[in-house]
């Protein structure tokens, strides 16, 4: 199915229609791999980098009109192929070893913050298809979750960097402040590590904050982001299937397209659990899958204008801060609850 759905995306359009586009695209995500061996630069993913440039270059070279096939094809059949092999990363298993405690954390501290999210957005005037993304980045994983709650919402291009931008603020924040805490409120590694996983917005930035807490923290972290990330396949389900019966008060009802790729990300979650991947080979396809989301995400920011960027003003920057707070807030008192002595 996803080898099909794939083809046809190509085949609607010739492959040299679509070199100049991808081509660039290609060369900015292989920059910002390349970028993060520099001092300073490694604790941002390539993801952020790469969005970072597409962004740059768009804003201050321009993009030719010949790279615009190329670009749009970049941004959904590539991104949408990355998120399915995202489910490789994933098992059964891990989901199990965080336990039902962290998965009831995981899955409240999802629901809660998203929920919250949309809540605050309407009070502080933010466009509601923005506070969706800045709610889904914020809640499930960062930037994969924007993109592909983005399929369903179809948000401007500019939305979505704008909520890239929110989580890559408050998640790096986090990354800094989280590793302070431990000591602070005395959380075990176990606790400290749930914590960062339920609530920090990028893997990249989990498994950075996390290990600063020890081994066991580090893994704990790492298992329960993976499984907060699982929660993404029910989350863009259940949006697209609101989208396609259209919202109160938005009139005719919306057609949104079935996101058949959440259901591609779930087989992948399902053969990873039931067979066993070589070392080797799972390595290669993490790395094959970060450098196809640095692929879409240049694309993103190849379309991205700063000036309609400006526009929208600080009002979804304080969104994305509240937001962050917030999930911060409620996963820890949740998890101080779990693990209170009795």
């Amino acid at each position: 199915m996803v080898t099909l759905a794939f083809t046809a995306s190509l085949g609607r359009l010739r492959p040299p229609v679509l070199a100049p586009g991808l081509l660039l695209a290609g060369l900015i995500a292989a920059g910002a791999f390349a970028l993060r061996h520099l001092p300073g630069l490694g604790i941002f993913s390539p993801m952020i980098l790469a969005i970072v440039i597409g962004i740059a270059v768009r804003n201050l070279i321009g993009v030719p009109d010949k790279a615009k096939p190329g670009i749009a094809f970049a941004m959904k059949p590539v991104l949408r192929l990355a998120i399915i092999l995202l489910g490789l990363q994933l098992t059964a298993s891990q989901v199990a070893e965080v336990g039902g405690g962290g998965i009831a954390v995981i899955v409240a501290t999802i629901a809660s913050t998203f929920l919250f999210t949309l809540w605050m957005g309407r009070k502080l005037g933010v466009d509601r298809r923005l506070a969706e993304l800045i709610a889904a980045g914020t809640s499930i994983c960062g930037a994969s979750a924007i993109f592909a709650v983005n399929t369903v919402t179809e948000a401007r291009d500019e939305d979505a960097a704008y909520a890239v931008a929110c989580v890559t603020i408050f998640g790096t924040a986090a990354m800094f402040l989280y590793p302070l805490a431990p000591a602070m409120l005395g959380l075990a590694p176990d606790a400290y590590g749930l914590w960062a996983g339920a609530s920090i917005h990028e893997i990249a930035q989990v498994v950075a904050a996390a290990y600063q807490g020890g081994q066991e923290a580090g893994d704990f972290g790492t298992i329960a982001k993976l499984s907060r990330v699982a929660m993404l396949a029910p989350v863009v389900l259940v949006m697209g299937a609101l989208a396609r019966g259209g919202r109160p008060g938005r009139g005719k009802p919306k057609r949104a397209p079935m996101p058949w790729f959440v259901l591609g990300f779930v087989a992948m979650v399902g053969l990873n659990s039931i067979i066993i991947i070589p070392a080797a080979v799972k390595s290669g396809i993490v790395s094959v899958t970060a450098f196809l989301l640095s692929v879409a995400l240049a694309a993103m920011g190849l379309e991205t204008s700063v000036a309609k960027l400006r526009a929208k003003g600080a009002r979804p920057l304080l969104l994305g801060f509240l937001a962050f707070l917030f999930i911060a807030g409620f996963s820890l008192g949740a998890i101080e609850l779990m693990f209170r002595p009795a």
